[in-house]
């Protein structure tokens, strides 16, 4: 209720009343002076209120008399008037109704009664009221209002005390009140005084206003009092305790902290006064040392805890609220906290300090400052870092050095206590505690030292528990477990307060999620100058505190045994991690995570890794962090060391106070034991999960800490990868020794889920971060490699299987990833000697690149061709690798990429055909399949969809599956591929033609800017061009593949497709098929087949057999050499138009004849002959038709395609071939061939055809040197077709052939005709050795001759030359008849030998001699024929051709029943017959020329031979027979007679005398002795001995005689007959006497009648004849007969003597007188 309403006014002035009319009441007996006041004092109440306006003025105004009476009565000291007068005065008080100088009177009455020590508490009660509801009282009354309660304080009565102390807190808050008040009116009107630096006098307050000036005034003297000085302004202060001045200064500087940062007056009192107090009071505790008191000289103050206490609370609220104004003494003040950690201060000291350091730590802002005042500046105590430093320290001192106990162990110093000692009892709770079933109290454990964990603060908040005992006088006993709590509290406090402060900064400062240095410079550098650079705050901040709070953080999570406690740390680690990553302070980062990382592992688990990190942290840390790392191992402990002090940071002792949730084995080389996971680790594990999920953009390079330690952690628990990467529980079999408790089984799903989340979240990190997340997992793989070296253990496929992951949820930005993580995988992972771990490797590329092909990229893979490149290429690097297993699964990959994605490859097919192409023999059939199958698939699916520029790398690819030799069905099902993609050439040409030509246009643009020749191969032919004739080229290799089949199918595929498609090439692209596909691949066939093994080859792989046509390399490679020269030599023939079209045809043509000649000259009976055939084909062209007249392209496919053509894949025809050999002849013999317009050009051609024939012939028929048994010899169809060739070839070079070509030629007929057959190929050649039948080949000798000859025959004259030439050949062959021609020195067995019964097949000899009679004798007939054609011939007449037919004819004739054959003999009669005919006539009419005269001779002999031959007819010969034979010989003297004897005088004298004696030989019987009775009369020959004789005598007596010589030839004839009867006569004579009664051989008698029969016809002629005509020597002979006549009249045959007479009787006529002898004729 208000004071100034009227109705409080009146109660007042009714109050007043009442209060005066009581006190004079109460006086009047025994104090009348006050009761004489109070009632004037009435009346004075009444007066002023009857004034009835502003009474309460009024009663202001007059308030010293009206208050008079009431001091009076106090004066009484009369406890119940003092009493009501003290009521009074308040009462007057509260209604703001006294005035200065009452109140200077009041105050001075209560100083009185206060020295009387009268009502005590009412009086507080009066300074109170006064004080507070008004400001009447000043200076000099307010310092003794104040000191009066001050007196108060220190009565003897508690209460009084008591009351006194609040008082004078109220009193001292009222003064500041004040003060702060008079601001806040003079804030508007008046400027403050200006600030006066250091200068002014201490004690000047002078400037200050009233209030204020009180304050003032009343602070110095409380700094004074507690100095134990006498204060300046309370006068009259008699006693004051320290410890109450301090909590007064206490308040006020925690309540009025604006009034010393307002007025300069009030800061100097700070800092001159205040700071140099606290100090200088501190000064015991700091000198003091525990247990040294006794050894130091001067006995040192103890530290005494109400001061010491309180003086940590003034320090408390300095440092927070002035430290700004008192930096240096803060800086003294934060050193003097941090030394009362020290372990050798009291328990109570350095619990009230921690407590006093925690009201820090959660002041941030004000931790920041300490940062930038101290620590950053370059001369300064850096106390931020001493104070994280010494909370470490503090808690690891607790561990170490018991919390209570004797001074024994208070004395140990630091380090030995580490070792134990007694404290170890300590650990029994705990232990206890875990093993039963009660839930432990939470507490710290470490080597034995137990610490319970006490809640002592609300998180975020420093509610101090001592520092707040100002009751207290003796030091507090300090709980167990109270300073560690406080410890811990503080460092969690600090991490939070820095973290949370740094966090709203950074995330003030830069709104992107990570810092970058760069744009934080920038923030920076923009900032005013003012402000330091914050970022460099903020890396100080956490520079100066790291070291200590990782090694507080650390030492309590090991020692840490409740989860609550422990997942506040590992908090805190995290925060720090964290914090450190987005500053980019890489190794405190690294130094919180390995801390987390260690912590989840098992104790002493030797981690690399970690230890590696340890020890580059201990080279990295500058010593200005925490002073110096030992340089030892973090994996044994890590030592800081702090203020000079050793402090090691112990890692995870081995002793287990933990719950053990799984076992299992560590992830090492070698298998070493079991290792235990506890439940504390697996919750470090989840903090390190937390870690990397939620703050993996920051952790960069420690991505391989927590990593790793993840993939041992994964090993331990057994989660295997499964498909995808996403890791399962793996099953107990895989891991023998896991063994997991349930708690951990229901935890391992989460877990697992919760690292498929942390990969799975990689997509929301940058791209830094995420490289550095992969080069940690590729470093980490490379350890698991390393790990899996050598042995087959189990490896560790987590990093394979985690890059996988990541890669997988990376796709929209796979580009920045790919190289580093498919690198990783192809140059290590999938090379690995570990299969599991190849396995995974290739598992892992393979998948990544087929979702990245399925993955809706923007824009999409179709349009970005160099992403799609980048996605195949991995592919493509698998095909470096050797494994199987790999190539498996990179070709399983291929298939499902064309399966899924065959038709958008586009510019990818190069880099898939690559893969598919990339098969080597050495991997196996399966690998090989697998691939083909893929090839196939994108020749029946994708041709048509591929860029046509990959066509060619399809034929490539479809080649090398031919070429692998692995399996032969591939091989073949490839050639078949390459027909259909040919097919798909020839059906698509246009489309393909056109987009190879855009292409090409670009790629010779792009090579000239760059100024290269365009490269690719057979340029400069058009692409279209190109493409086929890389696919040629590909068949031709395939034509020389080892495997007969493949060669067979290529071989009939090239061909196939040149001459189907050819007719899409352009000419000048035919130039390189000839030869660059079809030459060189003749090349090579020829060079395989001659160098081929000629071992035999037992069977064909499995159980195939052989042909023995087939069952050697060089029989099957001969094989391939006569499919591919019957394919070119077609080429040549179905084309010839448009390669003659081609500059170099005549060369090309050498090379092809080339070519052939080497085929026919080779050993080999298949290859020779087909040689020849190609050459027929070559030459049997009939005019083809150009290739411009076609109907169309089509027609081409109907060309012959192979000589064999069942094997033809294409469609085809088989050559004709015709065998007879009067069609052959017919074809050559059209009348008058014109030839065709071009054969002029054709003659160069032609002859060069004409040479290799002649060189084919003479190295083939030319006999072997040595006789040894394995010369080769051409069989009998290589020479057939050989000779068969000349005719065709002849009319093309008929024009120039000269006598040099025909003795060429001669020599090869013959010497084709003189080899000998192989004795297993005679049956087949010789029909039967008794028919006479003409070999084919020498039917081509004479068809070859006959052409000849009839061109000669309508040839101009100068080629009538060649005539002899012809005969002699022929000639040469009918000698053959008798004596078969020698093949060298090859011993060869003659069908003549063994003319009646048939040839042994197997007989020694190898090789037959043909049969030639038949021969001979064709060649006889045809010898005959063609003299009768042609003796008229000048040549032949001059090359005395009809002399060497005699002497041709003499062999047979001569040897007659001797012949091989009987026909020939005859043959050779009747030849000899013909020719004479014909020829004699010429001879005779060249009789003067000489040419003929050394044929008489050799007629002469002939006849002779023949006539009287030496041979025997034999045995067996009929008497048909011989009587035939007799007319053979009697038509021969009748030749004689008609054509030579008539003719005698053109005959040369010796002839006719030669044939004289061969008839008078004739005339006389020659017989033999071997006839039988029976068959005398015919074997005598009477016939042919009659008609010799008549002829003799014919001309013995012709009286035709006009020359000498005729003459001369009858004496001769006649004289030769008379011997000759002589002769006879006389034989008979004796041989009738010598044989007695025996009759004489009938033949004996035959011819002794013939011989009288033959004078008698003498007789007659000589007495017919001119006397004259008969010489005498006849005469005489004549005469001489007589005689022997007489003699034979004694001979007992009738027959004779009846002859006898006949002779005898014409003698009358002769006997006359004798008469002179006359001359007659010559004498």
């Amino acid at each position: 209720m208000s004071t100034s309403t009227p109705e409080a006014v009146k109660k007042l002035v009714d109050n007043m009343q009442t209060d005066l009319r009581s006190l004079s009441m109460e006086c009047k007996k025994k104090f009348p002076p006050v009761k004489e006041a109070a009632e004037s004092g009435i009346v004075k109440i009444k007066t002023i209120a009857a004034g009835n306006t502003g009474i309460l003025a009024a009663l202001k105004e007059n308030s010293s008399e009206v208050v008079q009476p009431f001091l009076m009565g106090c004066g009484t000291k009369e406890p119940k008037i003092t009493q009501l007068c003290l009521a009074a005065i308040q009462r007057l008080m509260t209604h703001e109704v006294v005035s200065e100088a009452a109140a200077g009177n009041i105050i001075n009455m209560l100083w009185q009664l206060m020295e009387n020590g009268l009502e005590e508490l009412k009086l507080l009660q009066t300074v109170l009221v006064l004080l507070t509801t008004n400001t009447v009282a000043h200076d000099e009354a307010l310092s003794k209002a104040i000191v009066v309660c001050f007196r108060l304080h220190f009565t003897k009565d508690n209460i009084t005390n008591n009351t006194a102390a609040a008082t004078v807190r109220q009193v001292v808050t009222v003064v500041f009140e004040r003060m702060v008040a008079e601001d806040e009116r003079h804030k508007g009107s008046i400027e403050q005084p200006p600030a006066v630096q250091g200068s002014s006098n201490r004690r000047s307050s002078s400037t200050l206003r009233p209030c204020a000036k009180d304050a003032y005034m009343l602070f110095q003297d409380l700094c004074q009092l507690v100095n134990a000085d006498a204060p300046y302004w309370l006068a009259g202060m008699t006693e004051m305790t320290r410890t109450f001045g301090l909590e007064l200064l206490e308040s006020v500087l925690n309540d009025f902290p604006q009034v010393f940062l307002q007025h300069q007056e009030f800061s100097f009192l700070l800092k001159e006064r205040v700071c140099p107090l606290v100090i200088k009071l501190f000064s015991p505790n700091i000198k003091f040392r525990q247990g040294n008191a006794t050894s130091s000289p001067a006995p040192v103050e103890k530290p005494y805890f109400p001061i010491c206490m309180r003086l940590l609370r003034v320090v408390s609220v300095l440092i927070k609220h002035f430290y700004s104004l008192l930096v240096t003494e803060c800086e003294i003040f934060l050193s003097l906290l941090v030394k009362f950690l020290d372990g050798d201060k009291p328990q109570w000291l350095r619990a009230v300090a921690v407590e006093s350091i925690h009201r820090l730590c959660v002041q941030p802002h004000l931790l920041r400052s300490f940062c930038q005042s101290y620590d950053m500046k370059q001369h300064s105590t850096k106390v931020f870092r001493d104070i994280v430093n010494a909370l470490g320290s503090f808690i690891q001192s607790l561990f170490i050095v018991p919390s209570v106990g004797n001074p024994a162990i208070v004395n140990t110093p630091a380090g030995a206590a580490g070792t134990g000692g007694p404290a170890t009892a300590q650990s029994g709770p705990g232990a206890a505690g875990v093993s039963g079933g009660v839930t432990p109290q939470a507490a710290f454990e470490y080597r034995g030292t137990w610490i319970p964990i006490m809640t002592v603060t609300v998180q975020g908040s420093a509610k101090a528990t001592y520092l707040e005992m100002l009751d207290k006088v003796e030091p507090p006993s300090i709980p167990e477990g109270y300073a560690m709590s406080v410890a811990f509290s503080c460092l969690l406090d600090l991490v939070r307060g820095i973290t949370s402060m740094l966090e709203k900064e950074l995330g003030q400062s830069a709104p992107q999620t990570r810092p970058d240095p760069a744009m934080v410079q920038k923030q920076t550098s923009e900032q005013s100058d003012k402000e330091p650079d914050t970022r460099a705050i903020w890396v100080e901040m956490v520079n100066a505190c790291w070291c200590g709070l990782l090694a507080a953080l650390s030492l309590l999570l090991d020692a840490s045994t409740d989860e609550t406690a422990t997942e506040n740390i590992l908090k805190a680690e995290l925060t720090m991690a964290s914090l450190c990553g987005r500053l980019s302070l890489v190794t405190p980062r690294d130094a919180f995570i390995t801390a987390i990382c260690k912590a989840s592992l098992p104790p002493h688990y030797a981690l690399t890794v970690l230890s590696s990190s340890a020890s580059t942290l201990t080279n990295k840390l500058p010593d200005y962090i925490c002073g110096k790392f030992l340089a030892v191992p973090m994996a044994t402990y890590t030592a800081y060391s702090i203020q000079g002090q050793n402090v090691q940071i112990i890692s995870p002792s081995s002793e287990s106070h933990q719950q053990v949730v799984a076992v299992g084995q560590p992830l090492t080389v070698q298998p070493q034991g079991t290792v235990v996971l506890t439940a504390k680790n697996i919750q470090c594990m989840r903090t390190l999960l937390n870690l990397a999920h939620c703050h993996g953009d920051v952790l960069g390079t420690s991505w391989q800490l927590v990593l790793a330690t993840l993939q041992h952690l994964v090993w331990i628990l057994g989660l295997k990868p499964g498909s995808g990467g996403a890791l399962k529980p793996g099953r107990a079999v895989e891991g023998p020794s896991t063994v997991l408790t349930t708690a951990v089984m229901t935890d391992l799903p989460v877990i697992a889920n919760i690292l498929s989340r942390l990969f799975e979240s990689s997509q929301h990190l940058d791209d830094v971060s995420l490289h550095h997340l992969i080069n940690a997992l590729c470093s980490l793989s490379m350890e698991a490699m390393d790990m899996a070296y050598g042995n087959n253990k189990e490896p560790s496929l987590f990093a394979v299987a985690k890059l996988l992951e990541t890669g997988l949820v990376n796709m929209d930005r796979i580009e920045i990833l790919w190289r580093p993580l498919t690198g990783h995988l192809l140059e290590k992972v999938c090379q690995h000697p570990n299969s599991r771990m190849r396995e995974w490797g290739a598992e892992a590329v393979t998948a990544l690149i087929k979702s990245g092909l399925v993955y809706k990229h923007d824009p999409a893979l179709s349009q970005n061709q160099r992403l799609q490149l980048l996605l195949l290429n991995p592919l493509k690097e698998l095909s470096n690798i050797v494994h199987a297993d790999i190539r498996q699964k990179q070709l399983e990959c291929v298939l499902q990429i064309l399966q899924s994605q065959g038709d958008s490859l586009g510019p990818g097919w190069p880099l898939v055909l690559g893969v598919i192409g990339a098969i080597r023999n050495d991997q196996g059939e399966s690998l090989i399949r697998t691939a083909f199958q893929c090839l196939q698939l994108v020749v029946t699916d994708f041709l048509p969809t591929m860029p046509c520029t990959c066509l060619q790398i399809v034929v490539d690819v479809a080649g090398s599956f031919g070429l692998q030799n692995q399996e032969l069905n591939i091989s073949l099902t490839s050639i078949g591929l390459l027909w259909n993609i040919s097919d798909h050439f020839f059906q698509r040409g246009e489309t393909i033609e056109k987009e190879l030509d855009k292409e090409e246009a670009i790629l010779e643009k792009q090579a000239k800017d760059k100024g290269v020749p365009l490269n690719r191969p057979f340029h400069p032919a058009p692409p279209f061009d190109c493409l086929w004739l890389c696919l040629y080229a590909t068949l031709g290799k395939l034509c020389v593949d080892p495997r007969p089949a493949v060669r067979k199918s290529a071989g009939q595929t090239l061909f196939s497709t040149i001459s189907a498609h050819g007719t899409l090439l352009q000419q000048a692209t035919w130039q390189t098929v000839v030869w660059k596909v079809l030459f060189h691949l003749l090349d090579s066939v020829r060079k395989s087949s001659t160098t081929a093994d000629k071992e035999k080859i037992e069977s064909g792989g499995g159980n195939i057999l052989i042909h023995h046509s087939r069952d050697t390399a060089e029989k099957q490679w001969a094989e391939t050499w006569v499919l591919t020269l019957a394919g070119v030599a077609r080429i040549f023939n179905t084309r010839r138009y448009l390669l003659q079209s081609l500059g170099d045809f005549f060369k090309a043509w050498e090379v092809l004849l080339d070519h052939i000649q080497s085929a026919a000259l080779s050993k080999n009976n298949e290859v020779s002959l087909a040689a020849l055939k190609s050459f027929q084909e070559i030459l049997q062209i009939v005019t083809p038709v150009k290739d411009s007249e076609k109907p169309d392209a089509l027609s081409a496919v109907n060309l012959p395609i192979l000589i064999d053509p069942v094997t033809a894949s294409g469609p085809g025809r088989p050559l004709e071939r015709t065998d007879s050999l009067g069609e052959r002849l017919s074809r050559y013999n059209g009348a008058e061939q014109i030839p065709p317009p071009d054969e002029i050009e054709d003659s160069a051609l032609w002859w060069s055809a004409w040479n290799a024939w002649y060189r084919i012939g003479t190295d083939s028929t030319k006999p072997p040197t040595s006789s040894e048994k394995l010369a080769f010899i051409p069989s009998q169809p290589f020479l057939t077709a050989l000779i068969q060739i000349f005719p065709a070839l002849y009319q093309h070079i008929k024009t120039g052939f000269s006598m040099d070509d025909l003795k060429k030629l001669g020599v090869i007929l013959h010497g084709a005709v003189s080899v000998p057959i192989s004795s297993d190929a005679s049956p087949f050649i010789l029909p039967s050795y008794t028919e006479a039948v003409l070999t084919s080949l020498q039917e081509a000798v004479l068809t070859s001759l006959d052409v000849l000859q009839k061109a000669i025959c309508v040839g101009p004259e100068n080629m009538q030359v060649m005539y002899p030439a012809i005969f002699h050949q022929l000639l040469l062959f009918v000698e053959f008849s008798c004596k078969p021609p020698q093949y060298g020195k090859l011993e060869t067995k003659h069908v003549a030998n063994a003319k009646y019964n048939q040839i042994q097949l197997f007989a020694p000899a190898e090789w037959v001699a043909l049969n030639y009679v038949p021969f001979a004798e064709k060649s006889l007939e045809v010898v005959a024929d063609l003299y009768q054609k042609t003796a008229c011939h000048k040549a032949v007449v001059s090359e005395k051709v009809l002399k060497k037919i005699i002497k041709t004819l003499r062999i047979p004739l001569s040897l007659k029943y001797a012949c091989p054959s009987e026909s020939t003999w005859k043959l050779a009669v009747s030849s000899l017959l013909k020719v004479l005919s014909i020829g004699l006539p010429v001879a005779r009419q060249h009789a003067s020329s000489g040419k003929f005269d050394t044929m008489w001779p050799e007629l002469a002999s002939a006849f002779e031979d023949f006539l009287f031959t030496k041979s025997t007819p034999p045995d067996n010969l009929s008497i048909q027979e011989f009587q035939k034979n007799e007319g053979v010989d009697v038509e021969v003297v009748q030749l004689i007679s008609t054509e030579i004897l008539p003719f005698a005088n053109f005959i040369p004298k010796e002839f006719v005398g030669q044939i004289m004696a061969m008839l008078n030989k004739g005339s006389i019987h020659s017989q033999s002795s071997s006839f039988t009775e029976a068959e005398i009369d015919i074997r005598m020959r009477e016939e042919f001995s009659k008609v010799c004789f008549e002829t003799l005598l014919q001309f013995s007596f012709s009286n035709k005689v006009t020359t000498p010589q005729e003459g001369y030839i009858s004496r001769m004839a006649l004289s030769v007959l008379l011997k000759r009867s002589q002769d006879v006569l006389h034989r008979y004579v004796e041989d009738e006497r010598l044989s007695g009664r025996c009759p004489l051989p009938r033949q004996q008698v035959t011819e002794i009648i013939f011989v009288l029969k033959a004078i008698s016809t003498l007789m007659d002629s000589l007495k017919k004849t001119q006397p004259e005509n008969v010489d005498a020597n006849t005469w005489a002979q004549v005469i001489a007969l007589y005689p022997t006549l007489v003699e034979c009249i004694t001979c007992s045959s009738s027959e004779v003597s009846s002859a006898l007479k006949e002779a005898l009787g014409p003698f009358k006529d002769f006997m006359q007188p004798p008469v002179t002898k006359v001359q007659n004729g010559e004498s």
